[in-house]
């Protein structure tokens, strides 16, 4: 059987996914947050002539040579600016980001001039827009200053505040259902038996969904009883997403495929050509999107990335993107198969430049350990030839 390439499965998964309805939000709840429409400047920034120093504004005309004395008749200072209009000879004392008066057009630095009874002298000649910056110099009232589909940073809503935003506009976040199956799991805290193992991969793909833009539902875990699959599946009906973790293989004990056709949900596809995460399986419910990741963490996180985040970035309206980078391996990799290989490493830079990327040792995908030391994933594709130190790789920063 030929395996789903990455790619098209990717495709798959994300098609005919629209953006989820716009909600407003406070202002100082917006960050990361995805902008759902574009932004425009409510006003012009700044909004008047503003002093770039602390000094006094002048008309350049009056200061074309050292030596030249003004009559000071007034200060400028921010929130408080001069009422009055400069006539020729005159000058005010003005701070930083204070409005530059009418009749000014420069402003003489306070190092470069004499205060004396009233009088000011100036040292130096100055030139028109000296130390001056223009209104609108950062933006323009009804600019577009940030475009829907921007996941929102501390500096965007410095931007968007000073834009005069109480509020924004922001996608609604999906809602991602996360189901672990298995009779081995117990949760966290507790104390397994002898053939038991602490479940990680609940906890870890809320943490990566709320990483990712969307908002987790962690359903309780079941074990390897189908009824016990379906009546989960059934009460994530109202989720956006729908993310198993194991029970996606082949053996006796893996049950999602079967749950989901007794649900009588059909499989969209089931196995990729792709290192970790061949038992992958995909399938739709009405608008939800189901994905069924492998049981191991180190597979169901790194598939998570691959095609999760893609998933929630769609419901989001925002770009996604898996920005490859160039780098050099600096240990040896075995030659690849028909799956495209996502390896754990860990990457630097050199003096030259270049990036340099350390495989770990062992890529076993049970092993979170190397994964959370990892900051990226070698990208290898498929059938790859061996690769030596030296050889130039692609790389997916990870941060998750």
């Amino acid at each position: 059987m030929t395996l789903l390439t990455v790619d098209k499965a990717k495709a798959l998964i994300v098609a005919q996914v629209k953006p989820l309805s716009a909600e407003t939000i406070p202002l100082n709840a917006a960050r990361s947050r995805v902008l759902a429409r574009d932004l425009k400047a409510k006003r012009d920034q700044p909004p008047f002539p503003a002093s770039a120093m602390d000094g006094y504004a002048v008309n350049s005309a009056d200061v074309d040579v050292p030596g030249r004395k003004l009559r000071l008749v007034g200060m400028s200072a921010a929130g408080h600016g001069f009422r009055g209009q400069l006539k020729r000879g005159e000058t005010v004392r003005i701070f930083t980001g204070a409005p530059v008066p009418q009749g000014a057009d420069a402003i003489l630095i306070q190092e470069n001039s004499v205060a004396e009874a009233g009088w000011i002298i100036a040292k130096k000649a100055v030139t028109s827009g000296l130390h001056v910056r223009r209104q609108a110099l950062d933006y323009k009232s009804g600019e577009i200053l940030m475009k829907a589909g921007r996941s929102l940073t501390a500096r965007d809503i410095g931007l968007a505040a000073s834009m005069n935003y109480a509020s924004l506009p922001v996608r609604q976040k999906p809602i991602v259902a996360i189901l672990a199956t298995g009779d081995e799991l117990v949760e966290p805290g507790q104390r397994p038996r002898r053939d038991q193992i602490v479940g990680s991969n609940s906890s870890a793909m809320a943490a990566f969904v709320e990483w990712g833009g969307g908002l987790p539902e962690i359903i309780p875990a079941v074990g390897d009883n189908e009824s016990q699959i379906r009546a989960a599946m059934r009460k994530a009906r109202h989720a956006n997403i729908l993310v198993t973790t194991g029970g996606a293989s082949v053996g006796t004990h893996d049950l999602i495929s079967s749950a989901l056709a007794a649900e009588g949900i059909p499989l969209t596809f089931w196995k990729i050509a792709m290192r970790p995460g061949k038992p992958l399986l995909f399938a739709i419910r009405g608008k939800q999107r189901i994905i069924g990741l492998p049981g191991n963490p180190v597979s169901a996180l790194v598939c998570a990335r691959i095609f999760v985040k893609p998933l929630i970035d769609r419901f989001l309206g925002a770009p996604s993107d898996e920005p490859r980078i160039e780098a050099v391996l600096t240990h040896a990799m075995r030659a690849n198969d028909e799956r495209q290989e996502y390896a754990r490493g860990r990457f630097a830079g050199r003096k030259d430049g270049l990036l340099i990327v350390t495989p770990f040792p062992l890529q076993d995908s049970s092993m979170l350990r190397f994964l959370a030391e990892a900051d990226c994933l070698i990208v290898r594709p498929p059938y790859a030839e061996a690769a030596v130190a030296g050889d130039r790789v692609e790389i997916l920063p990870i941060d998750f």
